[in-house]
C-alpha cells in the first residue's frame, strides 16, 4: 500500500473561530483581497475587523459559480491593489474563485494555461499566494481541497485548476456562519457534503485515512441534515459542517466519480446550483453503480461497501436497495428539484453522459459506466 494524505496547512473548526481568519491575515501582510458572494454587505463584520487591525481591504464579489473570465477579473482586481494575502470567505463558489486568483497571481500566465479537459492542464510551478478559506455554507470542503472549480461557457463545461501548492494555508470552519442561510441552500449544500462522503468512500482511490473520515461523518450528516434545514438546529448545523470539512478531506484524496462527473457538465450547459445537482443524481448514479457492480465485478468490494453505506446512513443492517431508497427519500424530503427543472431535455442526456466520461472525476467510480449506463442515471434525475 502507498498511501498520502494532503490538506490544508492549519484547521480550524468551532463556533465564533472566524475571528481566526483575521489574526492570520495580519500576520500575513498588509495588504488583502477579500472574495465574498454577490452581496459584500453579509461580509461586513470580517471587513470591519480586517480594518480594525489596520489592513488594507479590497473586495471582490462572486455573484454566481465562477467562471474563467471571473479568475482573470479577480486577479487584475489583487494586482490592482498590491495584495498579499487572498481571503474567500462565502460558499464554494467563492472558495474556488479566492483560491484560483491566489494560484494565478503566484503563476504567471492565463487560467486556460493550467485549466483541466478544456485548457492547456500545465502544472502550476509555484505555490499560491497566501489564501485564507472561510466557508459560509456546511457543503462543498473547498476549504480543505486542492483544486478550484471554473466554468468555461465557451466549451460549455466546467473543469479544475488543480496543484498541491493550491491548499488554503488556514482553514476556518465557523458554524455560526450558516445561520442565515436560507433553508434550500442548507439543504442543496448539506447533500453536497453527503455526495462527497459516499463518493470517496466507495471511490477506487479509497484509503484507511480517508476511509475513516467518511465513516465517522456519513451519520453525521445523515441524522442531522433534516433538523439543520428546517429547524436550523445549531448542533444539527455544527454536525452537517464538520461533515462537510470531513467530506473535502476526503474528496481531495481519494477522488471522486460519476455524481461529480455528469455535475461538471451539466453545470458548464446550465446555470444550475452544484450541489442541488449533486443531490438529485446521487440516488440514481448509486442505483447505476450498483446495477453495473452485480453485473460486472459481483465479486469486488464495490458492492460490500455500498452496503456498509447503506449502514452508515440508516443506523441500521439496511440492504444496498434500502440506503439508496434512504437517500431518495432524504432529496425529497429536502425538495430536491428535478434536473428538468434547469432547462434541461431528455434529448440533450446521451451527449451530455459522452463527455462526463472524460470529466477527471469519473476515474474514481468504482466501476466503468456505459454511455447507456449513465443516460439512464441521467433520465432517472430528470
Amino acid at each position: 500500500m502507498r498511501l498520502e494524505f494532503a490538506t490544508a496547512a492549519r484547521i480550524v473548526f468551532g463556533p465564533g473561530t472566524k475571528r481566526e481568519a483575521v489574526a492570520a491575515a495580519a500576520a500575513l501582510g498588509r495588504r488583502v483581497l477579500v472574495v465574498t458572494g454577490g452581496t459584500p454587505e453579509r461580509a461586513e463584520p470580517v471587513l470591519a475587523d480586517l480594518r480594525a487591525e489596520g489592513l488594507q481591504v479590497e473586495t471582490f464579489p462572486v455573484a454566481e459559480e465562477p467562471t474563467v473570465e471571473t479568475a482573470r477579473a479577480g486577479v487584475r482586481r489583487a494586482q490592482e491593489a498590491g495584495s498579499e494575502v487572498v481571503i474567500g470567505l462565502g460558499g464554494g463558489s467563492v472558495l474556488d474563485a479566492g483560491k484560483a486568483i491566489a494560484a494565478l497571481l503566484a503563476n504567471d500566465g492565463d487560467p486556460l494555461d493550467y485549466l483541466e479537459v478544456v485548457g492547456r492542464g500545465q502544472p502550476l510551478q509555484r505555490p499560491s499566494l497566501p489564501c485564507i478559506a472561510v466557508p459560509t455554507t456546511a457543503g462543498t470542503g473547498a476549504e480543505v481541497t486542492r483544486n478550484a472549480v471554473l466554468a468555461s461557457p465557451p466549451h460549455g463545461v466546467k473543469a479544475s485548476l488543480r496543484g498541491p501548492g493550491m491548499f488554503p494555508c488556514l482553514a476556518v470552519v465557523d458554524p455560526d456562519l450558516s445561520a442565515s442561510l436560507p433553508p434550500a441552500v442548507r439543504a442543496s449544500t448539506g447533500l453536497d457534503a453527503l455526495t462527497q462522503l459516499i463518493e470517496p468512500f466507495v471511490s477506487l482511490a479509497a484509503n484507511p485515512l480517508s476511509d475513516s473520515l467518511c465513516r465517522e461523518a456519513m451519520p453525521r450528516a445523515a441524522r442531522s441534515l433534516r433538523r439543520a434545514c428546517r429547524d436550523n438546529d445549531a448542533a444539527a448545523r455544527e454536525e452537517v459542517a464538520l461533515a462537510s470539512l470531513f467530506s473535502g478531506l476526503a474528496l481531495a484524496n481519494a477522488r471522486l466519480g460519476a455524481v461529480h462527473g455528469c455535475a461538471a457538465v451539466l453545470g458548464g450547459r446550465r446555470a444550475a446550483p452544484h450541489g442541488a445537482v449533486c443531490a438529485r443524481l446521487l440516488p440514481a448514479i448509486m442505483e447505476a453503480n450498483v446495477r453495473a457492480l452485480e453485473r460486472r465485478a459481483p465479486g469486488g468490494p464495490g458492492l460490500a461497501r455500498y452496503a456498509e453505506v447503506a449502514r452508515l446512513l440508516t443506523g441500521q443492517d439496511a440492504s444496498i436497495v434500502a440506503g439508496i431508497a434512504w437517500v431518495r427519500a432524504l432529496c425529497s424530503d429536502l425538495g430536491i428539484p428535478p434536473l428538468g427543472r434547469y432547462g434541461l431535455t431528455a434529448a440533450e442526456l446521451p451527449a451530455l453522459a459522452a463527455e462526463a466520461q472524460r470529466a477527471s472525476s469519473m476515474r474514481g467510480n468504482p466501476i466503468v459506466l456505459t454511455d447507456e449506463e449513465l443516460t439512464a442515471a441521467l433520465t432517472e434525475a430528470l
